[in-house]
């Protein structure tokens, strides 16, 4: 039988499935469950994948590459040749172009903003930090760390939409050509975070032959997920190096990527991958901030994985255990969710998240809910600039971190309380409630 939009229900019938819901929610809050798909944190057998990593290295002799170097003495700031070697054939780059740094690939994003404020992009450019006025195009729903780079340096934000094939680029064009004070976007071109939306070619291409008025804009290409696919057959993402090269865009790009999900989460290697003119001017000013990164670390990951293929190889082994997690959640939204009108979510197919849109006014009940049932999200808010949904509609899911059994507990109890939140809106618009945070079947 068809199921019955919320819309078409009745008063009687959504005051009967509000107690049910009801007497479901305080048996659930009984229980004190302790669940968490707060952040997209890999799991421990995904961890588990990268344990020889710890024993590739034995000796001092094992610790010198080809040329004689010894990796636990200072030295290489821009990173171990052969781990550069290996991120730029991943990549589809130049080994020139391809600068190592620690575990976090936010890190180095933090720091080309910096950089960019003190000193400015490229010699002679202005320090943007001496501009009224720098804002920063943000797609959304999007990463909340990104946001949180250009709130730390009061930079101005501006929502670009999502869709199914990147950003809305009618509205980048636009911005980006007439605005000077426009100086970057952040991207996440495959599986973008938390939607899960995967560029086009065309939205590639137009990114590439972007015209700013801005001669100092940059795009912040976080390609964090480029080999994180769950199934076979995911098409790869046109190769935006290769498409500016040559061109008066050739410096518009800094690719950021990381092994913080293919190997150790704490203990990856981050890489910034940019033009030659870019990456002498950032060396200019990062051989002053350190001496080297771990270059022991970096050694030891281009021994374990040996060449790119070795990386895929590794990633199918990840997709075998994060696909599962994926479906149960996905399975549970279709089941519990599907056909009321109440809620509606993407179906990626890689990276780490899944993007819930609920009734709009309804995302921080959601999450308020989910909380005192014994269940932490990430905070309804943080896909948006300032932590600011407009619609108040949209929550994160990641479902990589549980265990198999928790995460289909916590799917459960995250559609319970999607259910309880959109009937209870359905009845304060009804003016059946005063409040839907005071509510008892009296007022109904």
């Amino acid at each position: 039988m068809k199921r019955k939009s919320i819309n078409e229900m009745t008063r009687e019938e959504l005051a009967f499935e509000y107690s049910e819901l009801l007497a479901e929610y305080e048996q659930v809050k009984a229980e004190r469950l302790s669940l968490d798909m707060s952040r997209g944190k890999p799991c421990r057998e995904q961890l588990d994948l990268s344990d020889g990593i710890l024993t590739v290295l034995k000796t001092g002799e094992d610790c010198h590459n080809s040329f004689g170097t010894d990796m636990r003495n200072y030295g290489m700031p821009i990173g171990v040749p052969a781990a550069r070697k290996l991120f730029a054939e991943l990549c589809g780059v130049e080994f020139d172009n391809v600068f190592l740094g620690g575990n976090a690939s936010l890190e180095l994003m933090y720091d080309a903003v910096a950089r960019a404020e003190l000193f400015g992009v490229a010699p002679g450019s202005t320090p943007w930090c001496k501009l009224d006025k720098v804002k920063f195009l943000c797609p959304a729903p999007g990463y909340d760390r990104h946001f949180r780079i250009c709130e730390t340096f009061g930079i101005e934000m501006i929502n670009i939409e999502i869709r199914e094939d990147g950003p809305d680029m009618d509205t980048v064009e636009k911005l980006v050509s007439s605005d000077e004070s426009i100086k970057g976007i952040w991207c996440v071109p495959k599986h973008s975070n938390p939607t899960g939306t995967i560029y086009s070619d065309e939205t590639v291409r137009r990114f590439a032959a972007l015209k700013p008025a801005a001669k100092d804009f940059r795009i912040f290409w976080d390609n964090a997920y480029m080999v994180h696919d769950l199934y076979e057959g995911v098409p790869d993402i046109l190769n935006i190096f290769e498409l500016t090269q040559g061109t008066e865009n050739e410096d518009m790009v800094y690719m950021f990527t990381s092994t913080s999900k293919i190997t150790y989460a704490g203990s990856g290697i981050s890489a910034f991958i940019t033009s030659d003119r870019n990456m002498k001017h950032a060396l200019s000013y990062i051989g002053t901030q350190i001496i080297s990164y771990d270059k022991l670390n970096q050694f030891r990951h281009a021994i374990f994985f040996e060449d790119a293929d070795g990386i895929r190889a590794h990633m199918k082994k990840h997709a075998d255990i994060l696909r599962p997690r994926f479906e149960a959640v996905l399975t549970a939204f279709e089941k519990e969710l599907a056909g009321r009108d109440i809620a509606t979510w993407t179906k990626p197919l890689g990276g780490y998240f899944i993007s819930l849109d609920m009734l709009s006014g309804s995302a921080k009940r959601v999450y308020e809910l989910c909380l005192d049932a014994g269940m932490k999200l990430t905070e309804a808010g943080a896909t948006y600039p300032y932590g600011k949904d407009p619609k108040d509609a949209n929550l994160r899911i990641a479902p990589s971190y549980p265990p198999l059994p928790e995460l289909r507990m916590a799917a459960q109890v995250l559609c319970l309380c999607v259910k309880l939140a959109a009937v209870e809106k359905a009845l304060s618009e009804r003016g059946f409630f005063k409040s839907i945070n005071t509510i008892s079947l009296g007022n109904i």
